[in-house]
């Protein structure tokens, strides 16, 4: 009997443990009783009544990506080409998702491709080249409202590759190869432009520059010879200042000594003998040159007799 109630107790703990569950972190359980939907586990510790409920399915909270393959498709020029998307969605009702279809992401794939479809047939090959923003907001409006009844929430949907027909690649390769080119044409002739006026630039700003420097030249050359011409006036106004002060002086001495006649006369004659030394054309005798040598001849008469000895006039 012992045996037996160990062996209960043992088989009591072992399903006390094995039905207590933990949920993790952004996960959910769906429950079921008896076979029938129970309610969802959120995160958290949980325990399952054994034999009577079970875990029916764990459902990731987390969004998740679908990358679904390349599908072929036509545009409304008639042009096929392979268009591949990938499409970003999130679980937020447990239940529906459970119970609302058998295959979810089966289901979005081909609703995906279903969609893409419809939307590219209505646009031509260029259009669906340029508008991948629009025909990405479509599809996710699209897919969000169907994919509602299925518990899942559509975030976004973006076109992942857009691959039209070989010979219709090759002639866009040309083409923005032609592009390249001519982008490339009007750069080189916009930079040779702008290497022309800036070289033009620059010869004006150097013709400029040795203008201003001329100009500046001329101008501190014309303040030098002014300058010049200033000093040597200002040194001849001083000699003749000068030269009249001495005369002045002369003058001023003459008269303050009181010369005599004879003294005059003398002066006279130097500067008669000045006015006679060969270099004039036509000389002036005063009339009074006669009465001046005889002057002259009775001060010399005065010098001999002053120097004879006192005994010969006796």
């Amino acid at each position: 009997m012992e045996l037996v109630f160990i062996a209960l107790a043992v088989v009591f703990f072992a399903l006390v443990i094995f039905n207590i569950h933990i949920v993790p972190q952004a996960r959910a359980y769906v429950i079921e009783r008896l076979g029938a939907y129970s309610t969802t586990w959120k995160t958290g510790l949980h325990f399952k009544v054994p034999f009577i409920e079970r875990v029916a399915k764990k459902v990731n909270l987390m969004e998740q990506v679908a990358d679904f393959p390349p599908q072929p498709v036509i545009t409304k020029d008639n042009v096929r080409m392979q268009i591949d998307t990938v499409v970003f969605y999130q679980i937020t009702d447990c239940k529906l998702f459970a119970y609302g279809v058998i295959n979810p992401i089966a289901a979005i794939e081909n609703l995906t491709a279903t969609t893409l479809r419809n939307i590219i047939g209505e646009l031509e090959l260029d259009q669906t080249l340029t508008s991948r923003d629009l025909i990405n907001t479509k599809m996710r409006s699209i897919l969000d409202e169907a994919t509602d009844p299925w518990g899942i929430k559509v975030n976004r949907v973006e076109l992942k590759n857009i691959l039209p027909p070989k010979e219709i690649q090759e002639a866009m390769e040309k083409q923005m190869k032609a592009e390249r080119e001519r982008r490339e044409l009007i750069l080189r002739a916009e930079g040779e432009k702008n290497s022309t006026i800036l070289v033009a630039e620059g010869q004006k700003q150097s013709i400029i520059l040795k203008a201003e420097a001329d100009k500046q030249a001329a101008i501190l050359n014309a303040e030098a010879q002014k300058e010049v011409k200033i000093r040597e006036a200002e040194g001849e106004a001083e000699a003749i200042r000068r030269v009249q002060k001495a005369i002045a002086d002369g003058i001023r001495m003459v008269n303050e000594s009181s010369p005599s006649d004879a003294v005059i006369a003398l002066k006279g004659l130097e500067a008669f003998e000045k006015a006679a030394d060969g270099k004039a054309t036509k000389i002036i005798i005063p009339s009074n040159l006669q009465s001046l040598a005889g002057l002259l001849t009775s001060a010399a008469e005065l010098v001999q007799s002053g120097s004879q000895p006192t005994g010969a006039n006796k």
